[in-house]
């Protein structure tokens, strides 16, 4: 299992990118959440199985279809206690 934090920037609030990215984890078995940021980046916090993450981190870069995707920038996470992937 590992954990990935990713912060998404771009055109990514206001184009359901939370709720797409929450659909996107949950198919991949991901424990986690998406939450956006008062500079207007999302923040995605992901955990499981590391090509499942990777799958997800993929994607992060296309995003939904309204969403213009700037940059991923990836980093480690420790390990969360949450169940399914929450928005906040």
């Amino acid at each position: 299992m590992v954990c990935a934090r990713f912060f998404v920037s771009g055109r990514v609030q206001g184009v359901f990118f939370r709720a797409s990215t929450r659909q996107q984890a949950l198919r991949l078995g991901l424990r986690g959440y998406a939450r956006n940021l008062s500079d207007g980046r999302v923040e995605v916090v992901a955990c499981g199985n590391a090509e499942a993450v990777s799958e997800l981190e993929q994607w992060l870069w296309q995003g939904p279809p309204a969403a213009q995707v700037d940059e991923v920038v990836r980093s480690e996470h420790a390990n969360i206690t949450t169940d399914g992937f929450v928005l906040s």
